[in-house]
């Protein structure tokens, strides 16, 4: 059974919105973060604690799964649901950030991309096909369309052909999709140009896809302005009955602007990653819990947060786990970081439907980022 995915609610002063994403008769609002579990696995979390911090949608990775255990593997164990025990909805993304970032301009060719094994230094060659075959034995619930992924500094010119090839690949991709309970998304492209984002999401629409993505925007050079200019740049030429999604975006004030401009879904390894490194969110901006003033904090990250860590462990505690590289510290972090993210999209649906989504925006940057914030 497809995921089913029913606008609500636009807010009246922003592009905001509210939706209902079904399935198998359960309901998950949107905005959404998704939390990423690149090798079929959130990072040092089962399925039923992502479950229990109110995950919704979470993200595995194409390119890795590919090389290991390998898609005929998943495929045999009954698709990734069975193969995690993960019975929540599940998004691949197309491998293609991976394979740009292992491959060189001459190695992108019409019909793919040649790359490198980044485990073995075996030669590959992926396509618009083969990762559609690779995700549709995969099994996952939305399946994404491969597109090149050019860096924020490349030139106009460059951008242009990029896109006309994204466009090509999407057509090619979306010929042989061949699983029917999957949804299939299309990726704009096009930097920071507003004229080529117009161009790729109306050229992206025209294949017509379940749902439409925001490519690009992730990049490390690229400002928040032009970030968020190609949110804004994308979303008001795809349809509104259809999912949203901004690939790789994770800290909270962008997740705030980018629902500001009409995004619904969000991912990102931030939260794992930030926990692995220790450091947590609070609402008074990041902390790092090396640091010695924790050592004898005997509270809790944030008293008012209601996830697991912060019912039941300190500073103090987590601060030693860490410094001691116990993986339990990652964990407990982990925990807090991505509850913290879904805490903030409720209070974003909440302020949405409340009509005061600008208010809240400028009192979570003050609190977070304190009064130098521009």
């Amino acid at each position: 059974m497809k995921l089913q995915f029913k606008l609500e609610k636009t807010d009246s002063k922003t592009k905001a919105r509210i939706g209902v994403i079904t399935y198998h008769q359960k309901e998950y609002k949107t905005p959404m973060f998704m939390p990423v579990g690149t090798n079929a696995t959130v990072k040092t979390l089962s399925p039923e604690e992502i479950k229990e911090m109110g995950s919704g949608i979470i993200l595995a990775n194409t390119y890795h799964l590919w090389l290991r255990p390998g898609e005929d593997i998943v495929q045999k164990a009954g698709g990734l649901h069975k193969f995690m025990n993960y019975d929540g909805p599940i998004l691949t993304d197309s491998g293609g950030f991976q394979v740009f970032s292992l491959a060189k301009p001459k190695d992108i060719t019409e019909e793919g991309v040649h790359f490198k094994n980044h485990l073995n230094g075996d030669k590959l060659f992926l396509t618009p096909e083969k990762s559609i075959e690779i995700q549709n034995k995969l099994g996952s619930d939305i399946a994404m369309s491969f597109d090149e992924c050019p860096p924020a500094s490349a030139s106009y010119d460059y951008l242009k052909q990029s896109i006309e090839r994204t466009i090509r690949w999407a057509k090619r991709g979306k010929k042989v999709h061949q699983n029917p309970d999957q949804l299939l998304f299309g990726i704009v492209q096009g930097g920071a140009h507003q004229d080529l984002r117009e161009y790729s999401a109306k050229k992206t629409v025209e294949i017509g896809f379940d749902g439409y993505s925001i490519g690009g925007v992730a990049n490390d050079h690229e400002s928040k302005t032009d970030m968020y200019n190609a949110f804004s740049y994308s979303t008001q030429f795809l349809p509104v009955d259809k999912i949203r999604y901004a690939m790789g975006i994770g800290e909270p004030i962008d997740l705030i602007e980018g629902v500001i401009r009409g995004i619904d879904i969000f991912d990102c390894v931030s939260p794992t990653r930030l926990a692995r490194h220790g450091h947590a969110h609070t609402k008074n901006g990041d902390i790092n819990i090396r640091n010695s003033k924790y050592k004898e904090m005997f509270e809790p990250i944030e008293k008012t947060c209601n996830c697991y860590t912060c019912k039941n462990y300190t500073l103090a505690y987590i601060r030693h786990l860490i410094t001691t590289n116990e993986t339990f510290g990652a964990r407990l972090l982990s925990i807090h970081n991505i509850t913290f993210l879904h805490n903030l999209m409720q209070e974003i649906r909440e302020n949405i439907e409340k009509g005061t989504l600008l208010e809240y925006k400028e009192q979570f940057k003050k609190d977070y980022y304190g009064e130098k914030h521009e």
